[in-house]
């Protein structure tokens, strides 16, 4: 299962992401996205866990956790890795 890990402090690395999890079990891979810049953190990455037992365990007990006086959100990523779809209709109804 992917996972989502957003709200991040900036200081957080990937092995940081890779120690909070691993308790949880495997880990298949762990991301956290950088500005392509200035290769700053952008406060948020994607774990990936081959199991989804151990994935839903991770999400309950991470989610709302503080780190560095943030607390992290934690939540199965988008499958589709989109974002939803606008609609192209002002105010949700047309208006013409």
């Amino acid at each position: 299962m992917n996972i989502y890990v957003g709200q991040l402090p900036y200081s957080v690395t990937e092995d940081d992401l890779k120690a909070l999890f691993t308790e949880f079990g495997e880990l298949e891979s762990v991301k956290i996205i950088s500005d392509r810049g200035t290769g700053q953190s952008k406060g948020f990455g994607f774990v990936d866990m081959p199991n989804n037992s151990d994935a839903d365990k991770a999400i309950k007990a991470l989610n709302g956790k503080v780190i560095d006086g943030r607390n992290i959100k934690v939540i199965p990523a988008d499958p589709g890795g989109k974002k939803p779809k606008k609609s192209k209709r002002p105010f949700g109804r047309n208006r013409y």
